[in-house]
């Protein structure tokens, strides 16, 4: 079960893509036969298989990666065959020093593996045919070509969505945490919920790490995009959200900690700790406001028109048991309140 589970992505590619890089494989394959008179272009085949990809960058360095590959193998595997002629042990030769060269010039994985597989056939069949090795560079070239111009024309990709979703979605478990927090102020939590509270908090940095590598590929995507213009400004306003987050990530984690160190239950009747979880669900509130896609229809509540820690709480002498705690809270709370209305970079 565990072999036939590492053998299934845990999601399928677009199906449009799937297309795409049939009709690359298709359209290399009909101009290889057309123009060099091949009957199996199979290398051309191959090389718009593997340049479809995800990004319309991704392509173009996966057409170079395989076009280099294919050079240095053919180049190889001629100059053995001038050298030493073409008997069997030339080819296993050939593959030890094509690995070696490869990790001489510290080749990407794809042009250290293309250049021992190209030259193997340019020997093996190679000989018998007359400017094979030739035919299977132009034949390369072309499918490599052809995958990436499909790549870029047919619906270019774009992996906005997904990194958007990663952002919000953040930011929606940040805001629920601070709701947590105000829930344990305001109702007494055994040691079992406190426990699940800040482990819930521990994951923050998980979900930042996710939605920052969600953004890179969004960034790539839109790399030699001919969407990228209409796509950019949204893009920078979710790395926007993302870089405040992040450091409300850093804050809520440390808050959890603190909240969940020093808790009492004795919390829950203190009039000025009632105070501060009011302030930690308007914290919350105003952090969905800064993810909120569309303007909502719903009536509005009035917290939507109040920042976080809206004025300054009054606070007694409070509780020497308590003092740390609730020290703790006002300082995080303000550091939460700068970040979410712009007053720290």
């Amino acid at each position: 079960m565990r072999l036939m589970a590492s053998l299934r992505a845990s999601s399928r590619s677009p199906l449009l893509q799937v297309l795409k890089t049939s009709v690359a494989a298709i359209i290399a394959w009909l101009i290889c036969t057309v123009t060099l008179g091949q009957p199996l272009p199979i290398f051309a085949a191959i090389a718009a298989l593997l340049v479809v990809q995800p990004s319309v960058n991704q392509s173009l360095a996966k057409g170079i990666e395989r076009s280099v590959g294919v050079i240095f193998g053919v180049v190889l595997a001629y100059a053995a065959g001038i050298l030493f002629g073409h008997s069997s042990w030339i080819v296993l030769g050939i593959i030890v020093v094509s690995l070696l060269v490869a990790w001489a010039l510290r080749l990407s994985p794809g042009s250290a593996n293309q250049i021992p597989i190209s030259a193997m056939l340019v020997i093996a069949i190679g000989t018998n045919t007359p400017g094979y090795a030739v035919n299977r560079v132009i034949e390369t070239v072309i499918g490599a070509i052809v995958g990436l111009a499909v790549n870029a024309i047919i619906v270019p990709p774009v992996l906005l969505t997904p990194a958007h979703g990663a952002v919000v979605r953040l930011a929606e478990r940040v805001a629920d945490t601070l709701s947590s927090f105000a829930t344990a102020l305001r109702t007494p939590q055994n040691a079992q919920e406190l426990a699940a509270m800040l482990t819930s908090a521990r994951q923050l940095p998980a979900l930042r790490n996710s939605a920052t590598d969600a953004l890179v590929r969004a960034d790539e995507s839109l790399m030699l995009n001919p969407r990228r213009v209409r796509y950019r400004e949204a893009l920078e306003r979710d790395r926007d959200l993302l870089d405040t987050l992040g450091i409300l990530v850093t804050r809520v984690t440390g808050m959890a900690r603190a909240l969940h160190d020093n808790y009492d239950t004795g919390l829950a009747d203190d009039r000025f700790v009632g105070s501060i979880a009011l302030e930690l669900d308007r914290a919350a509130h105003d952090l969905r406001l800064l993810a909120r896609d569309t303007p909502s229809t719903e009536p509005t509540p009035i917290t939507a028109e109040l920042p976080a820690l809206t004025a300054p709480l009054v606070i007694a002498l409070p509780d020497p048991d308590n003092w740390i705690l609730v020290g703790s809270l006002l300082e995080d709370l303000r550091r939460v309140r700068e970040v979410i209305i712009g007053e720290v970079a």
